[in-house]
């Protein structure tokens, strides 16, 4: 047990330094996230296009590779299954970048059925260990049911909250990040500063 608290010791230090000594670079990270996530929040449209796009790059060019390494070693195991996986990988991504609209429906669509999931998830994990977990049980509960509000929005509002409920919900999380490492390097000027660097 004291090797684990001297190991998380030693972790927190090198996290603490590593803000310390960077801590500019860290605020600018996060000044960058907060700009992207306020331009996302104002305007949700054209970033969940962006999003979609991206996404579609991502698995157009993973399923490209994919298919290259696949048909130069004919002796992968289980060939004809990771032969279509690639294909597919590669056909949908081309299908998001040509169809960004219709991409965003869809993706809008797993979204929404991931918040269901962790919300339920979250919030029975949560009820069912109350007793063993204190107070930050209340917070997973909470999470769990903001998920679901989420949920509920996007399916109450479908299908006009396709298209911008995807860029919305990046702009919050890049703007929710930003003010995080932002809090961050202003924790790591403050370190700098009493270490006298």
């Amino acid at each position: 047990m004291a090797d684990v608290d001297a190991s998380l010791s030693d972790m927190r230090r090198a996290v603490s330094n590593a803000f310390a000594a960077h801590w500019k670079l860290f605020l600018f990270q996060g000044a960058v996230m907060i700009a992207l996530g306020f331009i996302a929040i104002c305007a949700p449209i054209a970033a969940t296009i962006a999003v979609d796009i991206y996404i579609g790059w991502l698995l157009a060019i993973s399923g490209v590779v994919g298919l290259i390494a696949i048909v130069s070693t004919h002796h992968v195991h289980a060939f004809l299954w990771s032969l279509i996986t690639a294909a597919l990988s590669a056909v949908i991504g081309v299908m998001l970048i040509i169809r960004p609209i219709e991409g965003a429906v869809s993706l809008t669509v797993v979204l929404t059925a991931f918040f269901i999931a962790e919300g339920v998830f979250q919030a029975t994990v949560a009820i069912a260990s109350r007793h063993s977990m204190g107070m930050p049980w209340g917070w997973m509960l909470m999470s769990g049911l903001a998920d679901l509000v989420l949920a509920a929005i996007i399916i109450a509002g479908w299908p006009g909250t396709a298209i911008w409920a995807l860029g919305l919900l990046v702009g919050v999380n890049l703007l929710t990040s930003g003010i995080g490492v932002v809090a961050s390097a202003l924790a790591g000027r403050t370190i700098a500063r009493e270490a006298g660097t």
